[in-house]
């Protein structure tokens, strides 16, 4: 037996897809920056990256006092309680078609590896690409903050890039896992619609 459920509000949905959109049109515009291939041309690649990273960053600004207003923060909690669960379903589970340990709710909207997942890129792949983006964005001022020399803006490039394909590979599980819900759309659907059917 299953049901429809609203999980995802309007504001979530617009916030999931403006961010989609912003962090692919980032990692467009920032390997052609790194110089994996030509497209703009670097000086527009260059310029469209970076108003690409103010937009993200107001996106962000308007998500952190909408979640904090809202207590949806409260869905990014991380726990430890069934991670072995989810870990073999995904690993073995899903293709013997086991039922999901997980039972979806408007207030357990992610599995505990989703809270893991997003408190990585939150804590660890999030600050680099931000420290080493902010560097480079501001190289002509390391002077002024004392940190001419005791920097190579070719290790923070290095570093920036890294985070960059930390997050590629972020979103490409993240595009796999979407197709593993009851149908291989159902869960894109639900985050265009805001409902999901549960089981």
């Amino acid at each position: 037996m299953s049901e429809q459920i609203y999980i995802f509000k309007i504001f979530e949905r617009i916030w999931h897809w403006g961010q989609a959109g912003l962090i692919i049109f980032l990692m467009i515009t920032g390997f052609e920056v790194h110089g994996l291939y030509s497209n703009f041309g670097f000086e527009k690649a260059v310029n469209l990256h970076t108003i690409g990273a103010w937009s993200l960053i107001g996106l962000w600004l308007f998500a952190i006092f909408w979640h904090l207003t809202t207590g949806e923060w409260k869905q990014y909690i991380p726990s430890t309680k069934n991670v072995m669960a989810m870990a073999n379903y995904y690993l073995f589970g899903i293709f013997k078609n086991a039922p999901h340990p997980h039972r979806t709710t408007a207030l357990t909207k992610h599995n505990p590896l989703q809270k893991l997942a997003y408190l990585f890129i939150l804590v660890c792949v999030g600050p680099l690409i931000w420290a080493t983006g902010w560097l480079y964005l501001f190289y002509d001022q390391w002077v002024a903050w004392g940190l001419a020399g005791s920097l190579s803006l070719n290790v923070i490039a290095l570093g920036h890039l890294i985070g960059a394909y930390a997050m590629l590979l972020f979103l490409i599980a993240h595009v796999y896992l979407t197709t593993t819900g009851a149908t291989p759309l159902a869960h894109i659907k639900a985050m265009i619609t805001g409902w999901e059917r549960v089981h």
